[in-house]
């Protein structure tokens, strides 16, 4: 199945959290922060979105930071997935 966002909406896929610290101490399920860094998997068309013109500047394999608590999340065949606006995404990763 494949998901086609509609409107100004982005799906992402969330990247693993990280399992060690900086000093190398390894986290349990429960210390593991809910990741803030996702691949993009599919972009809406944009558009016309409350009056107001909305370009993508977001592609398809991009890796993106995202607010902590934005967007709906999603299961689709065994994979967990977020579908949030493109004002959620705060940056690019380059």
């Amino acid at each position: 199945m494949k998901l086609r966002p509609l409107s100004d909406r982005v799906v992402i896929k969330s990247l693993e959290a990280e399992e060690t610290t900086a000093s190398g101490f390894i986290l349990t399920g429960n210390a593991k922060e809910k990741p803030q860094m996702a691949e993009v998997i599919a972009v809406g068309p944009g558009g016309i979105v409350d009056g107001k013109e909305i370009v993508m500047n977001v592609k398809v394999g991009d890796k993106v930071f995202y607010s902590k608590y934005a967007g709906t999340e999603i299961k689709l065949d065994g994979v967990e997935y977020t579908i949030v606006r493109q004002n959620d995404i705060l940056a690019v990763v380059e």
